[in-house]
Formats: C-alpha cells, structure tokens, sequence
C-alpha cells in the first residue's frame, strides 16, 4: 500500500473517530476534508524573497501569461494563489470569511487585480484560477516581498512561510535574491529553523533572480549572473543553508513565453539601425523615446514599458545573432533567461515526489488537527500518524535533502548524497549516476557497490550524528533500488 493510500486511510479513521462527537465533528470534519483533498492537489509551490526580487514576473514566465501584478498595487501586499481553473476567476475572502468574487479584467495582455474597496489588512486569501497546463501540476504561491518598508506586509510572508502556531501551507518553496545581502541569510535561516521543527517547507530551490541586469545588463549578463551563481555555493555567509542557486531572469523569461509579432517587428526595425547609433540613445528612457529612430515612439514605449532597457539591449543582440523571425526569438530569450533549466529543477526536485510530498503535507496537517480536537482514540491515530512521518523511507529522504548543505561533508560527498537520495531525480539510473539506458545487471551492481561504499564511509571514526544519518539513508536507498 502506497503512503498515500495510508494517509488517505489514517484521515478517514481520524472522521469516524470525531464524528460520533458534535461538539468538535463540524470542525474537524472541515479540516480533515482539507487534509484529504491535499493528496489529491497539485503540488503547492511558493515564490519567496525581498522586496522587487522579480517573484511576479517569474510566476508570470512559468504560466506563460501575465496574471500576476508586476506593479506595486494593493494586491501585491498579500499572499495569493494561483491554481488551475476551467476558466479565468478571482476569488477573495476577507472579513471574516466573506467571499467575493471579483471581476477578471485584462489590459494590454495583462490580468489586472483590483480589490475594489477591500484594503489588504482585511484580506484573508486572493486567489486567481486560471487555464493553464502549469497549474493542473503546481499551485503557484505568489508572497510579498519581505524587508518591505511596511512592516504588515513582510509579517504577511513570514506569518504563510514560518506560522508560529501550524504548519507552512507550501510544499516547496523557490527563494529569488538579486544579490546575497543580510536580509537574505536571515530569511534562509529562518526557513531552514523552521523546516527542522517538521513545521515547514521540505524543498528549497534558489533563484538568482534578475540575472539580465548583472554586470550592468550588457550582452553577457547571463553567464556573469552564473558566474555568481556558482560563487554562492563557496559563501562563507550562507554556511548551513541553501547554497544551490540557478541564474534566471524572469523579464527575459516572460518577454520570451508572450512576445507578439508587433512587438518583433520594432525589435527588427530598430536591429537594422548602426550600432552607434543605437549605443548612444539606449543609455536612458529620455534619449530612447525622443531619438529619430524607424520605430514609432508610442511603439518604443511600449518596448520600455515591457522588456526595460535591459531586455531590449538583450533582444536586440539576439535578432542580430540570428533570430530571424518572433519564435525564433521567442525560444531564443527564453533559452537565455535559464527558465528551462529551473523548470527541470522543480520537475526533477519536487514533481518526481509530488506523491511523497502531498502525503507529508497531509500528515503534517492530520497531526494538528489530531492534537486540537481530542477524542478517545485520537492518542493511537497520533501514534500511527507520527510512525508513518518517522519511519517511510521517502519522508527521510526529504528531510536530509533539505538539510544537506549545512551537512559537514566535502562538497564531492555532498554532490553524491544529493544524487543517491535523489535530489536530482528518483530514477534509479539518476540516483546511481548511470546512463538512462543502463541495463539491470549493471544498475543491481552499480548499487552493491553503492551500499559498499557509504558502509565504508560509515566506518570513519569521530562521524558526526547527523552524517552517520544520511549515509545510513543513502544505504537504505540503494538497498531500495535493488528490491
């Protein structure tokens, strides 16, 4: 029996043991309906980081429309989610439990969010239902950017990320920083603390978000901002936590995944312009929009206004590179921006244990509700519910990949605990480090030597705890892959 199908039956256990008391049944049957129908959800995915780390813009990129807010509205200052939905809706619950349903209205391509008379203090969930492929296999989380100057609106992201009192409602989480500052290493480590506590989030995937602006925003910001990227891994500031960062820009990203033929051909016109020329009026808004240029300035706002003076810089040096036409260009920005590789993160990290997830999600938040509503039977189903977390092997995995950087290994060490408990990928060939093709006899043999080599490992003198842990898992899983 899968764990999902044991969690499934450990909250139906759990109804039938409140039902036969209607001081709390009413209540309890509220919450476990909402534990049950986790594992059956898409996975929940939430964008985190400080203020104008581009969250939006990237959530936008991977749904390949623009749904979220961009600009500083009330609606970016609370949390909202975005799930799969036949068609487009807004939902909004506030005072209390007041529902409202707000209307979907698009400008220039664009959703745009209004609360109406509902001002964010009173908010208590946004959510934005739309049709897209993405969302029938994550939830998107969009938060507030946290060391905002209004407190409220920080305490918003760190009240869904780290509650005091429950548990984080995120399966995973993808943390964007522009650049590694103290209001960073701060929010990391609370997000490690609180994972620790089996309170939060399992899965952390680091963004270096706005990559296109690093080293001035020239031609060859990508490969500078992964040149960052790959510096984090060594930052003595991040010893402990998340280490891993993929270089990403969203804007390019987003521009990528809804470029329009129009907005190709200025790109076009202008790339037949002299170089100098070009150089000497893309240096502010002022000088770009008031050039004698073959593109009209509504049309040369408009550009402004969507890709920056960055992005254009960027889409310019690609059309002139060979991208002939708007796919062409389309696919080229989104190559660019890193989208695809942190697509394969999140699929590879965190789809490929969608299951595992959903279920620890759903135990998690059996757990509370068995501790808030006591009945008779409710010590045993606590006892069943804390051996499933404790002892499926998935579970294990999950929580010694979240705390594997601040593992007190050598980095090769680390690298090959990350494959093996499958941080890369579940596949037995992933976790083994062989061809996808690989037979077998030599994936059964690849393993032996596996388990081998982590019992040697285990045999080192003066192993710290928390290692002598992991390489015991690593030993479990390959013990698994050959079963």
């Amino acid at each position: 029996m899968s764990t999902i199908d044991l969690a499934r039956m450990l909250i139906r256990d759990a109804r039938g043991e409140f039902t036969a008391d209607a001081r709390i049944s009413a209540q309890a049957a509220v919450e476990l309906a909402a534990c049950e129908r986790r594992l059956d959800e898409p996975l929940r995915v939430a964008l985190t980081g400080t203020l104008k780390s581009g969250k939006s813009t990237l959530l936008n990129a991977l749904v390949g429309e623009e749904i979220a807010p961009t600009d500083a509205t009330e609606c970016t200052r609370v949390v909202t989610w975005f799930s799969r939905s036949d068609s487009p809706r807004v939902d909004l619950t506030h005072d209390g439990g007041r529902h409202t349903s707000l209307p979907v209205r698009r400008t220039g391509g664009q959703l745009s969010l209004d609360l109406g008379p509902v001002i964010a203090d009173r908010v208590e969930r946004l959510e934005v239902g739309w049709p897209s492929s993405l969302l029938g296999h994550y939830t998107l989380v969009d938060t507030p950017g946290t060391s905002s100057n209004a407190r409220e609106v920080s305490a918003r992201t760190l009240a869904f990320l780290t509650p005091e009192e429950g548990i984080c409602e995120a399966d995973a989480v993808v943390y964007l920083m522009r650049s590694l500052h103290s209001s960073d290493v701060m929010l990391l480590r609370r997000l490690h603390e609180h994972a620790a506590t089996g309170r939060g989030s399992l899965g952390i995937v680091g963004v270096l978000s706005r990559a296109d602006e690093t080293d001035g925003g020239h031609s060859g910001a990508l490969e500078a901002a992964r040149r960052v990227s790959a510096a984090l891994r060594t930052a003595p500031e991040l010893e402990g936590l998340h280490r891993d960062f993929l270089a990403v820009s969203g804007l390019l990203a987003s521009r990528g995944r809804t470029l329009r033929q129009q907005e190709f051909t200025a790109l076009a016109q202008l790339a037949t312009q002299p170089d100098g020329a070009l150089d000497a009026v893309l240096v502010s808004y002022g000088r770009f929009v008031a050039a004698d240029l073959p593109v009209g300035t509504a049309d040369r706002e408009h550009l402004l206004a969507a890709f920056g003076m960055v992005g254009i810089r960027i889409a310019l040096s690609l059309i002139r590179s060979g991208a002939r036409d708007a796919p062409a260009l389309a696919a080229e920005l989104v190559r660019h921006s890193g989208l695809d590789e942190l697509q394969h993160t999140l699929n590879t990290r965190f789809g490929s244990r969608s299951r595992a997830l959903k279920a620890h999600s759903a135990l998690r938040a059996l757990r509370g509700v068995l501790l808030r509503h006591r009945g008779p039977n409710t010590a045993r189903l606590l006892r069943a519910t804390d051996r499933l977390l404790a002892d499926t092997h998935a579970f294990t995995e999950l929580r010694l990949l979240a705390g594997l950087p601040a593992l007190p290994v050598p980095l090769p060490t680390r690298n090959a605990l990350d494959h093996v408990l499958g941080g890369q990928g579940t596949s037995p060939t992933t976790r083994l480090g062989l061809p996808p093709d690989a037979g077998p006899t030599h994936t059964r043999a690849s393993a032996l030597r596996a388990i081998q080599h982590w019992r040697e490992q285990l045999e080192e003198p003066l192993l710290e705890p928390a290692v002598s842990r992991t390489y015991r898992a690593a030993i479990r899983s390959c013990e698994a892959i050959i079963a």
